[in-house]
């Protein structure tokens, strides 16, 4: 019997048999089982319930405040775990200045501590206590120097303390930090009643789209023509994120794992609409790159087909100039090494491959000074994630 593979989106449902995949617009009236029912019910029904597997971003995804000692290796470590398990990061706290820095104001879903290799006494003290009695947040994680761990357990209640995510050689040891993360979205999820209800229909674990995305890298050499370095850039409805490569990438961690993820949270093309506007007012190119489309920044400010098409090919521009060498404050990737850009998500759907060609051409030009650009693929029937969720 053939499977199922569900993707619940911020904004469209995909399903996905025998190579076919079919997406439906999500009706915001409804709850998610009830407008997946409504949709695709007779479908649904032809399948086991162990045949059936869900991946999802429609619950937002967690997320967390990262502390650690060093940003060579604590803080790159565990950002990197936290990208590549689909965790969002509100915020980093470098700990040795931590009592100048400021406290996040939302609700943090999980704090992940970290530093020091197991040989190391006394990383953290007394400061870390009391700059965590002013963060609102539920869960909290420690993955540093063993003999610390007894302070924190002392002193902070319900603490989890996992194996040190640096080994003893400053290799990246993650897999006990990203099970702990996939298994705490899982019981998220059990707390979004609509989603909760998706195990009505599946005895498999849901995990996140993203991570599920990362872990079908290393297969989509199989299906598309893609050479290495590559990025996959999906844009959605609520977020961007980026699939990278490793090569990509000139930093200290050493780990098995290939490819790296980021997300930026609010370059989303629907649900982030004004802060994807507000980060294109304010980037220096924009205007320019405006012009190039022949149209006027009044476009910005319209709801028609018209502006989210353009809003979509702004998006690709941001995205890629966040982690160029032009921009200091997220990761930086040498694109111009670049051989290969997949794009996928939402934008797969409104925009051409003339358009996507256009808008990155456009940024080799302008920001990396090339006359030409990587190769571009569209995964048109968002297909990416289906290969990572077979495992």
């Amino acid at each position: 019997m053939s499977k199922l593979f569900i993707d619940i989106g911020s904004t469209y449902f995909k399903v996905a048999q025998n190579g076919k995949i079919d997406q439906y617009f999500r009706d915001f009236n409804k709850n998610i089982f009830d407008d997946l029912n409504s949709k695709c019910a007779d479908l649904v029904s032809q399948y086991a319930k162990e045949d059936i597997f869900i991946c999802s971003s429609a619950n937002g995804g967690l997320s967390t405040l990262i502390i650690g000692l060093t940003n060579s290796f604590s803080l790159k470590y565990a950002i990197n775990t936290a990208f590549n398990s689909g965790i969002n990061i509100i915020d980093t706290v470098l700990y040795p200045k931590i009592e100048g820095e400021s406290v996040p104001v939302e609700l943090i879903d999980v704090v992940i501590v970290v530093g020091g290799i197991d040989s190391v006494k006394k990383v953290f003290d007394e400061k870390l206590l009391t700059y965590l009695e002013k963060v609102n947040y539920q869960n909290i994680v420690y993955v540093g120097s063993t003999k610390n761990a007894a302070f924190l357990e002392e002193n902070l209640k319900n603490i989890v303390v996992l194996e040190n995510i640096i080994s003893n050689k400053l290799k990246i040891q993650e897999e006990a930090l990203k099970e702990y993360l996939t298994d705490l979205y899982q019981a998220d999820i059990v707390g979004k009643e609509d989603i909760k209800q998706l195990y009505e229909i599946t005895s498999n674990q849901i995990f996140s789209t993203p991570y599920i995305v990362n872990r079908a890298l290393p297969k989509i050499h199989e299906r598309l023509d893609v050479a290495d370095p590559f990025i996959v850039v999906d844009i959605g409805g609520a977020t961007t994120d980026i699939h990278y490569s490793r090569d990509l990438v000139n930093d200290n961690i050493l780990t098995e794992n290939g490819y790296d993820r980021l997300v930026f949270k609010k370059l989303g093309v629907f649900k982030s609409r004004e802060s994807l506007v507000h980060t294109a007012k304010n980037n220096e190119f924009v205007f320019e790159l405006l012009e190039h489309l022949n149209v006027t920044e009044n476009i910005l400010e319209e709801q028609s087909e018209a502006a989210t098409r353009v809003l979509m090919q702004l998006a690709i521009f941001l995205v890629l100039y966040k982690v160029s060498k032009h921009h200091g404050d997220y990761v930086e990737l040498n694109l111009d090494i670049l051989n290969s850009i997949v794009l996928t998500g939402g934008i797969t759907k409104v925009l051409t491959q003339d358009d996507v060609d256009d808008i990155i051409l456009f940024f080799y030009r302008k920001i990396l000074h090339f006359h030409h650009a990587p190769t571009i693929l569209l995964d048109s029937d968002y297909e990416i994630w289906t290969y990572g969720i077979k495992e």
